[in-house]
């Protein structure tokens, strides 16, 4: 029990309704501001390289994770017998993967930006059942291949759009998603004892700083010329998106389903899409909306198999993965 639940028995206790007004609330704030993180990268990158770029955002966001672990008395340091396991987060969770997204956020629109990476659980599905061994309901097979078919129609529709670097942008973030779903599979079956709070704080100052001393050897940017609007991109990700945008997760993830806050993935991209195209000055074809819908449709069905919504006495393939919340996103 934290402390607001403690000072909540003390006194008249809420009534049902306005605590779950409360928790509606909370989960909007968490789908909005990861919703903006991609316009934020993108703004981020107009001016400071990718290495740096990603490398200031985690070292602005490091001193708060610190603050914040000290004030839920959670251990900053892995185990002494995961330290391998805390390595392997801090390069392939945090170092190489939001490189790889800040590098194709400059070729790729945010908003599409955000639909890739909203794969990610379905990555995560199928490294389920390669490396856990858990089966899967046939309607989450069906559910991947919706996605990813209509993730294809997505890129030919943009198409028109896209030059050749454009496409490396795209694989260096389906990348990144890749990498974040491996690294959340090793997580639940080498790292399940370890805290979320522990999992983010020392990793990302140390992902931080590599990534921001790898820039100043590679990019050797110029931080003086850099946008007044890259300097508030980079300190909203920083403060922001990875700091409070993790709190309320942090704070959602105690009081809600697991399954329902998983959610956030596919809400997101919504969000995302519509500031893109408002702040990128550009319009979203009939095509996107009518793919992008039909996506993430298809993802959803990957995280709720329509089984157990249609029939507890169905015979599944599999026990359903990836019922459980992932790890929060920076």
């Amino acid at each position: 029990m934290d402390h607001l639940d403690q000072k909540q028995t003390s006194g008249t206790p809420r009534p049902a309704w306005l605590d779950k007004s409360i928790l509606g609330l909370l989960f909007v704030v968490v789908c909005f501001t990861w919703g903006t993180t991609w316009l934020g990268i993108k703004v981020a990158v107009e001016t400071v390289p990718p290495l740096s770029s990603a490398g200031l955002r985690f070292l602005i966001a490091f001193p708060l994770f610190v603050v914040f672990a000290r004030i839920m008395r959670e251990p900053i340091l892995f185990p002494a017998r995961s330290l391998g396991f805390g390595l392997l987060i801090t390069v392939f969770y945090f170092s190489v993967p939001y490189y790889l997204i800040n590098f194709g956020e400059q070729y790729v629109s945010s908003g599409l930006t955000s639909l890739l990476f909203s794969s990610m659980p379905v990555f995560i599905l199928i490294f389920s059942a390669l490396i856990l061994k858990e089966k899967i309901w046939a309607s989450q097979v069906l559910g991947i291949a919706i996605g990813f078919f209509s993730l294809y129609m997505i890129l030919q529709a943009e198409g028109v759009r896209m030059d050749q670097n454009s496409w490396w942008g795209v694989a260096a973030i389906l990348s990144a998603a890749i990498m974040h779903a491996l690294c959340y599979i090793l997580t639940r079956k080498h790292g399940a004892q370890i805290s979320v709070i522990t999992f983010n704080t020392l990793p990302i100052g140390l992902a931080g700083l590599a990534l921001f001393a790898c820039g100043l050897v590679i990019e050797q940017p110029e931080l003086g010329a850099a946008s007044t609007r890259s300097w508030v991109a980079l300190l909203y990700l920083g403060l922001v998106a990875s700091v409070g945008g993790f709190i309320v997760y942090f704070y959602l993830l105690k009081r809600m389903s697991p399954i329902l806050l998983s959610f956030v993935f596919i809400l997101f991209p919504v969000v995302a899409i519509a500031i893109g195209a408002w702040y990128e000055g550009h319009g979203v074809s009939r095509d996107f909306i009518v793919f992008s819908v039909v996506m993430l449709l298809g993802f959803a069905v990957t995280k709720l198999p329509l089984e157990k919504l249609f029939s507890r006495s169905s015979s599944p393939l599999s026990k359903p993965s990836g019922a459980t919340a992932s790890r929060p996103q920076q």
